[in-house]
């Protein structure tokens, strides 16, 4: 059973590790598009836009509600890492180790 337990949270790690590569490309991406350095009309990078915003907004979206802009920057992306690396690397070993104490009894 420590065999699945374990599994389930190198999933769940590695899936915020996604998440946080997600955001970066996607704000890089985004400052990109806004200095014309690439074009939204070529079909692959408005693919990779669409995709990289459906993945990141629900993760984004909470923050950029509290979140205020400074200076038309939008900083809820870097607000956004330092919580999913928090989660990541406090809240999950804090978790796995608590399951894995509890069937230990």
């Amino acid at each position: 059973m420590g065999a699945i337990i374990n599994f389930i949270f190198f999933i769940v790690g590695a899936l915020i590790s996604l998440l946080i590569w997600a955001i970066i490309i996607n704000a890089i991406l985004s400052w990109l598009v806004a200095f014309s350095v690439i074009n939204v009309r070529n079909p692959f990078v408005y693919n990779v836009t669409r995709f990289l915003d459906a993945v990141t907004d629900p993760v984004l979206r909470p923050f950029r509600r509290f979140v205020p802009t400074l200076g038309g920057v939008d900083i809820s992306p870097i607000i956004a890492i330092l919580v999913l690396t928090g989660i990541q690397r406090y809240l999950l070993p804090a978790a796995h180790n608590g399951l894995l104490s509890l069937l230990a009894y």
